[in-house]
């Protein structure tokens, strides 16, 4: 009998998968050259193939890496599923921003901001940018299921639900509403700073006293907010309200109106603010632990000496143990005379 590794099966499944995204996705061609594709209910089965993918491939960096690493760190049970968590995501993180900063220098969004929303709605999307953002469905998708089978503790489960719910949201709204470019930068942005965090988390899982990726990571993480919200406002506040076409059409996928532009901005403002809410407080409790800590150290004093007792007998006193008359001589004792 033939031994299956992870090695043997990557092949398959991506042949498998490149073959169902040509089947069931929905093409458009606008040329003898160029095919685009555009989103249909057929994505459902696509996301879902790619589901199963994702739960095999974390499987594979889970027992392949993961617990080798973790064996020899001997990690409590409280850091072991914090390392577990933060060496997934590193994996993940890491793999989209270089596909995705491929894909935005490969179609010049970067090089020309203003394709960010000229030619609304971007119907019409390339191969890589469409299969860049199933995969990434799928991956948020999977970590539900991956909840039940990583034992993740109770007290954890509402923190990363949050987390899965804010990338679900997000993600579908951008692909959804034809915001696909808007939405790369947006998660290359935003997938830089996730990275930056789980490996200072690596670190100092390894060593506890590096945390210096940790005040980096601080610094970065509120540029990154400021950013967000800056491109945020500059291509949906700005620029598509300069748009002519502000007609509400889903047929044609167009949703430039006042009312949806306000509600994107608000959805992206709020998500910030909540993850900005949770920085500080997490921050604020770190240095009162820190700073109660510091406290502590320099209430306790030394313990003073204390000096020798001094015993008083009827005809001296004892001083370390050897006793001496009242000026400063040993007595001596008396001799009995013998009748």
């Amino acid at each position: 009998m033939v031994a299956i590794t992870p090695c043997s099966l990557l092949p398959i499944l991506l042949l498998v998968t490149s073959g169902l995204l040509a089947v069931s996705t929905n093409l458009h061609i606008l040329d003898s050259e160029t095919v685009h594709y555009h989103y249909g209910p057929k994505d459902l089965v696509t996301i879902l193939f790619y589901i199963f993918i994702t739960i095999i491939l974390h499987a594979i960096v889970q027992e392949y890496v993961l617990d080798k690493i973790s064996k020899r760190l001997h990690l409590s049970k409280v850091k072991h599923s914090k390392f577990n968590e933060s060496g997934q995501l590193v994996v993940f993180h890491l793999s989209s921003v270089i596909w995705c900063f491929y894909v935005v220098v490969a179609e010049g969004y970067l090089t020309n901001p203003r394709s960010l929303w000229e030619d609304y709605p971007h119907v019409c999307l390339p191969f890589q940018v469409k299969f860049f953002y199933l995969c990434q469905l799928a991956y948020w998708l999977h970590a539900l299921p991956e909840l039940y089978f990583q034992k993740v503790r109770k007290e954890e489960i509402p923190r990363q639900l949050q987390y899965i719910c804010l990338y679900l949201v997000h993600i579908a709204g951008a692909y959804l509403l034809n915001l696909s470019r808007l939405g790369l930068i947006l998660l290359l942005l935003q997938y830089s700073t996730e990275f930056l965090f789980h490996t200072a988390r690596l670190f100092y899982f390894a060593d506890e006293n590096n945390e210096k990726l940790f005040s980096a990571w601080a610094a970065v993480f509120g540029v990154t907010r400021l950013f967000i919200l800056t491109l945020a406002v500059l291509a949906i506040g700005f620029g598509l309200a300069r748009m002519e076409n502000q007609a509400f059409d889903p047929e044609k996928g167009n949703f430039n109106t006042l009312l949806c532009r306000l509600c994107v901005l608000l959805l992206v403002c709020a998500g910030q603010a909540w993850l900005m809410w949770r920085f500080i407080h997490s921050q604020l409790r770190h240095w009162r632990e820190y700073w109660n800590e510091q406290s502590s150290k320099r209430r306790i004093p030394a313990a003073p000496r204390l000096p020798a007792r001094l015993l008083k007998r009827e005809s001296g006193y004892h001083e370390n143990g050897v006793v001496k008359a009242e000026n400063g001589t040993s007595p001596r004792t008396k001799k009995l005379k013998s009748p």
